[in-house]
This record gives C-alpha cells, structure tokens and sequence, in this order.
C-alpha cells in the first residue's frame, strides 16, 4: 500500500534533517568526540585523503552506499524522506557551524559540554521526527531498522549492533573517538526510542512503524 505523503510530513522531515545537522555540527565542533555515525564519515574522510573540511563528499558517499543496500533488502524504508534527507544534509550542517560559532566559539570545556548535550538532544529528536513521519528514513536509521527486523528485536538493540560495527570502522580508519563517542553509543537508541514514542502521542500523523519504539 502506497504511503500518503503530505505537506506536513515532508516539512516535518525537512525540519528533522535541519535538527540533524545542527547537532552533528555541534558534535563535531566541541572536539569531544564523534557519535557513531560521525566517527564513521570521519574514518571514510581519512581513509580517501580527504580534507576535513570536506567532510559532507565522504557523507555523501556513505549514504548513497546504505540507499543501494536498503534498495535490495529494506526497501520499504526508502521513500521521498529518505532522498529529502541527502540533498540538503551538507547545507544543514553548514548551518550548525554557523550557529555554533555564533553560540559557543571560543567556548571552555563546560561550554563545549553543553554545545554536545543540545548537539545530541537535536540530532536525536531530528532522527525521531523521521520515523514518526514515516515517509522514508535517514540512510542510517534504515540500516538500523534492518538490523532491529533481521534479529526481530526493538529498534534501540538494533541500533546499538549498528553503532558497534560504525565505531569500530570509523575507528580503525583514523576516525576521531571521545567521551562523546561512547555516551552515544549508550543513550542514542534509548533516546531516540523514548522521543520517536512522546511525539506519535503528540502529532497528528503517528504511523504503523512508530508502534515498534513503544
């Protein structure tokens, strides 16, 4: 059956992407630390030589390689959101650094602290507004969900194997670890299954496939 595909779904999802960004900017830029996904675009960077600055041509790549995955073996979680998600990815991350610096440059390690606690609580609730909306997922969270159905499990288990594999990639390929990156690992699917819960409760488009965060 076809998904409806409203004009609030595909603001909502814009929305998500611009939280998304914003928080792995903030990430990014405390220097504490990737998450799990930001350690693994980092590992790809260093791996092709390329520039940290451009980071979002080895994002870029890293996503258009889980769509062709998710293309063969979970292509029920590819819809309009999930291409929504790549175009403007760059640009949204490009806004969190603008932001950042305009809220925490030359920051101390207490500031730097919060800049990663609002980075996390954006990217999280970013992610959460994408499986609510249920028009196509992020190319990460997709995978994840994958995972979560291969072992016929909750998302945050799924999610946890998941991050385990990008880690430990990012990592071996030079990708920057911290504090940042094993919080992450912990509270990301917890998190992101408590928020993606609160707001089908409190939207007006709860779907199907929120019911597996509950």
């Amino acid at each position: 059956m076809t998904k409806k595909i409203s004009a609030l779904k595909v603001l909502s999802v814009l929305f998500g992407i611009l939280l998304v960004g914003i928080g792995v900017a903030f990430n990014a830029r405390a220097h504490l630390g990737n998450d799990s996904v930001g350690i693994f675009y980092d590992g790809i960077r260093n791996a092709l030589g390329v520039n940290p600055a451009n980071l979002g041509m080895a994002s870029n790549l890293v996503n258009a390689g889980l769509v062709v995955i998710l293309f063969f073996l979970g292509r029920r979680y590819l819809n309009i959101g999930t291409f929504i998600y790549i175009l403007p990815y760059g640009f949204c991350v490009d806004f969190g650094n603008i932001l950042y610096d305009s809220l925490f440059e030359g920051a101390d390690f207490g500031g730097r602290v919060i800049a990663v606690v609002i980075g996390c609580f954006l990217l999280y609730t970013g992610v959460a507004i994408y499986i609510v909306s249920d028009i196509g997922l992020d190319p990460f969270t997709g995978t994840a969900m994958l995972i979560s159905d291969a072992l016929k499990t909750q998302f945050r288990k799924g999610k946890w194997i998941f991050d385990i594999v990008l880690i430990a990639l990012g990592f071996a390929m030079g990708g920057k670890f911290g504090v940042v990156t094993f919080l992450t690992f912990i509270f990301a699917g917890p998190v992101i299954q408590l928020i993606a819960s609160v707001l089908r409760t409190v939207i007006i488009f709860g779907t199907r496939k929120a019911e597996k965060f509950v």
